[in-house]
């Protein structure tokens, strides 16, 4: 399975299942994320807050975590990111700053840039991680 390959729809319809199973009791913004690999494994993840906000955690995160757990620590080839308060879908949601980087980290592991698919109500945006993280540090950069 290639990038090309890839259900735009279906995936962003796996990140919006995992959203409405976010935990967000303090900011009421929700978000989900999907995964998609080369064999066809998706692997959804939604934000999971803490009262203490900085242990809070991302959706795309919680989703790596679990595909590193389930033995996918390669083939990454797209991810769909969708959010908005109370689970309302509105403007576009992509990755912050430290998510980015967990999904180069996947990503460098199998040598993929990965398509994000970004999906607000009334329109959606694809590009690559490396457009989101331009001179990404990574696994190579440490020699």
């Amino acid at each position: 399975m290639s990038a090309a390959s890839i259900d735009p729809a279906a995936l962003v319809g796996a990140a919006r299942g995992a959203m409405a199973q976010a935990y967000a009791p303090y900011s009421k913004f929700q978000v989900g994320a999907a995964l998609a690999f080369a064999d066809g494994t998706l692997i959804t993840g939604s934000n999971f807050e803490n009262a203490s906000y900085g242990l809070s955690l991302c959706a795309e995160t919680v989703a790596a975590a679990s595909a590193s757990q389930q033995g996918h620590r390669g083939g990454l080839i797209a991810v769909a990111v969708i959010g908005g308060p109370g689970g309302i879908v509105d403007a576009i949601v992509t990755p912050c700053g430290r998510c980015r980087q967990i999904l180069h980290e996947l990503a460098a592991l199998g040598g993929t840039d990965p398509l994000i698919i970004a999906t607000g109500a009334h329109e959606t945006v694809e590009m690559r991680l490396s457009t989101l993280l331009p001179l990404a540090f990574g696994p190579a950069s440490l020699g």
